[in-house]
């Protein structure tokens, strides 16, 4: 074992005793001098005091255990007798076997991460595992016996809030100034799990700095002058669950109600937001090729210019920001908005079709149009709602578009064959319906879709259809807790994966009645629980300097996005909706608190004339908002990445924001 992983990661000696199954919490400390490598230290309790075996340290450590109900709150006071640089860390040995666990650290760490590639954090590189606590949308670590139904979690308790910018990121580093952010994470080198924790940060055995990259590992020290004192305070919490998916919802539960988020001062009305969003129409509108669009990919924050790609669902939503354009500029009287959406919607109609009966996943026009066409069930999914809500606000109004209608069943007819037996979808596959990416994560994404197509052709095989995925989402993901590969730019446990399920048997309920409907709430209900875990409950700090700290950003209420992509972003469309509705018809009253700190929250990085948050033009709202030490390749924690995609950033917000759309459509 290497001396580095021994110092982080090993036992070092019993802090306390509490529990009937001894519990135990064992302390480590390192002191460092400029310029030499740190000095680790063994540490033992005697009466209160932690002490180091024949050495007298330059520090005076003392702990408290409290209890709070069923928990142990556990406060380590440190008081400098002398100018000292100092990493403190500690282990919750659980009694727990290894073999059995699964560990949970939310928005970052599910099961054991295997459904995430080697060059992420997983099991994969390695079974213990430290991280920042500003990677965590609760500063949390947890974990679950399925074995024995045993789990416990350690939490992280600070009411301050600071971070400090450094030049070194690897090694053994010193910190120019304060911070508040400490570590969490997990042990398995003995067979036996125990969580860690500590303070300042570590991050170890690598750390994760940007997608798909790991990077040698770090331990920072922080300094305290002669007299000076820091107390350090955790919970420790013991629970049973019947399952890891009912550990998770427990979790969760707990989290919220010790960290109790609170909405922010919204700066905006729906309105508001809407008529700022319009500028992001105006200013990306493409009109050079066959296909009208929106430019809502490869674009740079400095300039916003438009780019010549096109993109249908996901990262563009195209077809849905020119519904948006077309209610908007009915409502309000401005044809040339309604004009662009038209014209956008028409140019698909034209162009936008396969010979299979397909839209065009993504175009790029520096090329042409595609040759070797690769589709997505969730892109193609995502194109057919869009098209459906324009098609039913067109009837409402009272024009009719019998070849939008043609094309649409068509497609739609096209979903059904290509639905496997056990009601999965091919995440990805072929013009001629060959498979692609056989994996069914992606299956959630049809069902809104196929239940929207029947209420709109009164086609009982649609919803047909729409029940068989759920069925299979319910057997494959929902009841095994394996909400991933979602995105189409990863494949790995992630946010959108878990929001998906949500949705779709959100629509199920929202359209049958007596014991199926509830059998559709109560799933819903289980996936709102895993997808709220990615949404932050805490304000993570920044320092002097970065841009998010300088504008006095919150990051509760937004989401990480992946285990591969770990930073936040306004992706929630429909889920904050749906969680209110959850509040109503459950009486989980968490959920519609949580609601009102999303609905609250997204708004926050607005671009306007005012102030544009580091984004060219007004209206282009950020998406790759860095949290944390991870960028995806420029300009690092408390910026963006220079390149967004504003087309689902402004779709999400708008969906938001639109309430009453999906309840109206499904009446």
């Amino acid at each position: 074992m290497k001396i580095t992983k021994f110092i982080i990661l090993s036992t070092l000696g019993v802090l306390t005793v509490w529990s009937a199954y001894a519990q135990d919490i064992e302390a480590s400390l390192l002191l460092k001098q400029p310029g030499n490598s740190a000095v680790a230290y063994q540490l033992y309790l005697d009466n209160g005091k932690y002490e180091a075996k024949d050495t007298r340290l330059p520090m005076q450590i003392t702990q408290t255990i409290t209890n709070d109900g069923n928990d142990k709150i556990v406060s380590i006071n440190i008081k400098a007798t002398s100018n000292v640089y100092f990493n403190f860390g500690a282990q919750l040995a659980t009694g727990l076997n290894t073999e059995g666990c699964e560990f949970y650290m939310p928005g970052f760490w599910y099961h054991r991460n295997m459904r995430s590639p080697k060059e992420a954090p997983s099991f994969k590189t390695s079974t213990s595992w430290n991280f920042r606590e500003d990677r965590l949308s609760t500063p949390l670590t947890s974990v679950y016996n399925t074995n024995t139904g045993k789990g416990w979690s350690v939490l992280r308790v600070e009411n301050a809030a600071a971070d400090v910018q450094t030049q070194l990121t690897q090694g053994e580093i010193i910190l120019p100034g304060n911070t508040t952010i400490g570590y969490l994470g997990f042990d398995n080198e003995t067979g036996k799990a125990k969580l860690t924790f500590g303070y300042p940060y570590v991050e170890t055995p690598r750390r994760y700095i940007r997608k798909l990259t790991l990077a040698p590992s770090v331990t920072s020290f922080v300094k305290m002058n002669a007299g000076e004192e820091k107390t350090l305070t955790w919970r420790i919490h013991e629970t049973k669950a019947s399952s890891y998916g009912d550990f998770v919802s427990s979790m969760w539960q707990y989290c919220f109600d010790k960290m109790q988020p609170q909405p922010i001062k919204q700066q905006f009305s729906a309105d508001e937001v809407k008529a700022q969003l319009c500028n992001y129409f105006r200013e990306s509108y493409v009109t050079d090729y066959p296909l009208k669009y929106n430019s809502g990919l490869t674009v740079f924050t400095s300039d916003c210019k438009p780019a010549r790609e096109v993109q249908i669902g996901f990262c563009g939503r195209v077809l849905l920001n020119a519904f948006n354009e077309i209610e908007w500029g009915e409502a309000h009287n401005d044809k040339n908005l309604k004009q662009m959406g038209e014209s956008i919607i028409e140019s698909f109609r034209q162009y936008g079709f396969t010979p299979a009966g397909y839209f065009y996943d993504f175009v790029n026009f520096n090329e042409g149009m595609p040759k070797n066409v690769v589709h997505s069930i969730r892109q193609q999914s995502e194109a057919v709602y869009a098209i459906l809500h324009y098609l039913k606000y067109e009837r409402q109004h009272r024009r009719q578009h019998k070849e939008w209608e043609r094309k649409i069943r068509t497609l739609l007819d096209n979903l059904i064959s290509l639905q496997k037996q056990d009601g999965s979808f091919a995440r990805k596959y072929s013009d001629n319906g060959t498979d692609i990416d056989a994996s069914g994560g992606s299956t959630p994404s049809a069902t809104s879709t196929l239940v929207m197509g029947w209420k709109y052709f009164g086609d009982k095989r649609y919803l047909t259809a729409a029940k068989r995925t759920v069925d299979y989402v319910e057997k494959n993901i929902i009841s095994k807790s394996d909400y991933f590969s979602s995105t189409l730019d990863a494949n790995c446990e992630d946010k959108e994966a878990a929001i998906a399920a949500v949705t779709s048997t959100y629509y199920l309920a929202m359209v049958t009645k007596g014991k199926e409907r509830a059998h559709y709430i109560d799933l819903c209900r289980q996936a709102a629980y895993f997808a709220l875990t990615w949404y932050y409950t805490w304000d993570v700090p920044f320092a002097k300097g970065q841009m998010l700290g300088d504008v006095g950003f919150h990051s509760r209420g937004w989401g990480n996005v992946s285990v591969e992509n770990n930073h936040i972003d306004v992706f929630v469309f429909e889920l904050p909706h749906i969680i209110k509705w959850l509040a109503t018809e459950t009486g989980e009253k968490r959920f519609a608190k949580m609601y009102d700190v999303i609905y609250s929250s997204l708004c926050q990085l607005m671009p306007t004339n005012e102030h544009h948050f580091d984004i060219a033009k007004p209206g282009y709202y950020p998406e790759v908002v860095q949290h944390t030490t991870w960028d995806y390749g420029r300009n690092g924690k408390g910026f963006y990445n220079d390149l967004f995609a504003p087309g689902w950033t402004v779709a999400s917000l708008w969906e938001l924001y639109s309430p009453e759309r999906t309840v109206n459509f499904l009446k």
